[in-house]
């Protein structure tokens, strides 16, 4: 056989050997999925600039980030606003939800509703994730549920006050009129881009069966609820500074007394009207004041008391408090790794406040001087992607001004920033899907950028 003969015998070979590749590779995409994995982690920790100053202290600033996280948010916010999610899809009757906000109930009344639940709750981009996401499997249309998604953390009476009183009136009120019509009409598009899925998924849910609460009276779960936000909001109170009122100074005094007392008021819902086990709360209340009055310097400590026995008391409940605790977990288990995940990637990239990631912040300074498309969309997109705590964003921003940032950048990290960050898209893509959540970060970015830059035309 000469050598020309074998050409197309080694050609034939090769498209063989290839189709037998490709064949393998659609009946095992996972093996194709874990060998690009691999090989991208390798690379990655191969050229890992390990030693340069920059890389080091982004490196630092993710886990310092990630530290002041767990400290500030996941005991006394994070993991409260779980138990309330899974008390949303356990306490509140479905047909509630679709009364109120439902695909098929009436707009106004919808939109109203999320909006104002949503703003009264005054918790950052993170917190709102497990409450979002109950109301959203209880049967909460998408727009609605959208709109309580934004209101939450950017409808947020205290920050609005708060940037009216250090960046000026104007922009106070700029942002709180904006974010209202933001929930509003950024709800209704995600509402009208999927109304045939939303239109399916309403006729799906006629016919579901009601949880085991449709005998309890409103009046006991609307208490029961109040109660519980009481809890989060006391427990998280922020320091009064010398331009609050002596309403505020008062509150922030007597946080833990508040707070103790929601607690006693919940446990007494539970035992008087419920007919739970009344022991393990009692040991409870008996562990809570010991860890008060012994370290009264930690009162994280008396607060995880709190929970512990919250948790302890509704395993003892056979019917809704194991349901209870199940929905509390499954929320839990859904959202804290994403969000974990997302805040190092935030401080690995942007660093803490006052601090810097891999990304200088003189390049954020510098691209958002002005009044430009360009630097209002540069704004918006630093703000989606950086997390704010709850009331930080204006320190912030303040510090931004006085580098040269414009009114209308200001106002666009404003609008965008409190309502999005990079651990808030994780978890809102693992509710949602990747389309739905592009959509509606991409119209919150396009809607801050376009106000911003109107706002900076009026005032400069």
């Amino acid at each position: 056989m000469n050598a020309t003969s074998t050409i197309p015998t080694a050609a034939n070979a090769v498209t063989e050997a290839l189709n037998r590749l490709r064949a393998a590779a659609q009946e095992h995409p996972t093996e194709g999925q874990w060998l690009g994995g691999m090989i991208a982690a390798f690379l990655l920790a191969f050229f890992m600039p390990i030693g340069t100053a920059r890389f080091d202290n982004a490196i630092l600033e993710s886990l310092a980030l990630l530290n002041r996280y767990a400290r500030e948010h996941v005991l006394l916010c994070l993991i409260p606003a779980f138990f309330i999610a899974g008390a949303v899809a356990v306490f509140i009757r479905q047909d509630a939800v679709m009364k109120y906000l439902g695909p098929a109930a009436h707009k106004i009344v919808a939109y109203g509703v999320a909006s104002v639940s949503g703003s009264i709750l005054a918790v950052c981009s993170c917190t709102v994730l497990p409450l979002f996401g109950g109301i959203y499997r209880r049967g909460a249309g998408l727009g609605p549920a959208i709109a309580f998604l934004y209101s939450g953390p950017a409808i947020n009476v205290l920050a609005i006050v708060l940037t009216a009183k250090i960046l000026g009136v104007e922009l106070g009120l700029a942002r709180a009129l904006s974010a209202i019509v933001f929930a509003l009409v950024i709800g209704a598009i995600m509402h009208r881009i999927y109304r045939r899925e939303e239109q399916t998924r309403a006729a799906n849910q006629k016919g579901f069966a009601l949880g085991a609460d449709q005998g309890r009276p409103l009046a006991e779960t609307t208490t029961f609820f109040a109660l519980m936000i009481a809890v989060l909001a006391f427990a998280n109170w922020a320091p009064a500074s010398a331009e609050d009122s002596a309403i505020w100074y008062a509150i922030f005094a007597w946080k833990w007394p508040l707070t103790a007392l929601a607690g006693v008021g919940l446990a007494g819902l539970m035992v008087l009207r419920w007919r739970w086990h009344w022991q393990p709360l009692a040991i409870t209340a008996a562990a809570v004041a010991g860890l008060a009055g012994l370290i009264p310097q930690h009162p994280e400590l008396a607060f995880s008391a709190g929970l512990i026995g919250l948790t302890l008391t509704a395993a003892l409940q056979p019917n809704d408090g194991v349901e209870w605790l199940s929905q509390t977990w499954g929320f839990a288990k859904l959202i804290l790794p994403l969000l974990l995940t997302g805040v190092l990637l935030a401080g690995f990239l942007l660093g803490r406040p006052g601090h810097e990631g891999i990304i200088p912040s003189a390049w954020v300074g510098a691209a958002v001087g002005g009044n430009s498309l360009m630097a209002n969309l540069l704004a918006a997109l630093v703000g989606a992607f950086m997390y704010f705590a709850t009331l930080t964003e204006v320190p912030i921003v303040q510090g931004l001004i006085g580098s040269g940032m414009g009114k209308g950048p200001a106002l666009a990290l404003l609008l965008a920033g409190p309502a999005l960050s990079l651990p808030n898209m994780l978890v809102i893509r693992h509710i949602l899907g990747t389309q739905k959540t592009v959509v509606y970060c991409a119209l919150v970015v396009v809607m801050a950028t376009v106000t911003g830059w109107m706002f900076g035309l009026f005032y400069p």
